[in-house]
């Protein structure tokens, strides 16, 4: 579940906080671009690498790291779905070339995680939701993205409280088979799934207490404005996608396999 703190926003006073989340958000859908451009580690590395200044500079360190912490399941997921598709297809057998790229395919789902857990961290739901509406999106649009974002952290640690409650009464979730396993989760969702019913409610309630939907023309206190650094963010994510596409096309990139072979 620690993959979901990636998801809650962290209430900093810093460079990378004060940025406007739509330009933030252009950030991260340029590094999804270059992610996507290259099957080669050296690309791919150098995407990862460049997320660590960001994360430093917004103090975000330890939940960027539990993050990837948690991510790591589905990453060694990736890389074995891809390894086994290779030796099936290959006769079973598997080269170093077909390795490297089953790790690029695993190495690009970090980026992208990495990128998006930033941008989440980073950006209050009030000020995503104020972005969205300036960017002409329908507010019921808008408010029911902004409230997940809000409630996928709080279920998560709602599921972390009901698993360690259930594991206090003997439920043993790690053992046995696949489909065990599976059944096992059943006394986890269905108190998960029970409770969040019960909160949509409460949150039903409360919007309709407050009137939400009268008026069709909404007002808002404060305005999003670009400021200076959010315009050196945006040369920065035009700069990484041209010199992306540029790479993809007429630059050729090394393998790991073909460097070690040097």
């Amino acid at each position: 579940m620690s993959i979901f703190d990636g998801l809650k926003f962290r209430r900093v006073n810093s460079i990378i906080h004060n940025l406007d989340p739509r330009i933030k958000f252009i950030y991260v859908i340029g590094v999804f671009i270059a992610a996507l451009l290259f099957l080669q580690i050296i690309p791919l590395v150098a995407l990862f690498l460049l997320q660590l200044p960001f994360v430093f500079l917004a103090r975000v360190q330890r939940q960027w790291m539990r993050s990837l912490r948690g991510a790591a399941f589905l990453a060694g997921f990736i890389f074995f779905i891809n390894i086994v598709t290779i030796f099936l297809g290959n006769n079973y057998t598997v080269t170093p070339s077909n390795i490297e790229g089953a790790l690029s395919m695993t190495l690009r789902f970090v980026v992208l995680v990495e990128s998006f857990s930033v941008f989440f961290l980073t950006t209050s739901p009030d000020h995503l939701g104020l972005a969205l509406e300036q960017s002409r999106v329908p507010y019921e649009f808008a408010f029911a993205f902004t409230t997940a974002v809000r409630f996928v952290p709080v279920l998560a640690e709602e599921a972390q409280t009901i698993m360690d409650a259930q594991k206090a009464r003997g439920l043993e979730l790690e053992k046995g088979n696949l489909l065990k396993r599976i059944r096992n989760y059943i006394p986890i969702l269905i108190p998960l799934i029970v409770s969040a019913i019960r909160r949509s409610l409460e949150l039903a309630e409360a919007m309709e207490s407050r009137a939400w939907g009268a008026c069709k023309k909404r007002t808002n206190l404060y305005t999003l404005r670009l400021h200076k650094g959010d315009y050196v963010l945006l040369g920065i994510t035009a700069i990484i996608v041209i010199g992306a596409i540029y790479a993809y096309f007429y630059v050729s990139i090394p393998t790991i396999v073909s460097l070690l072979l040097l």
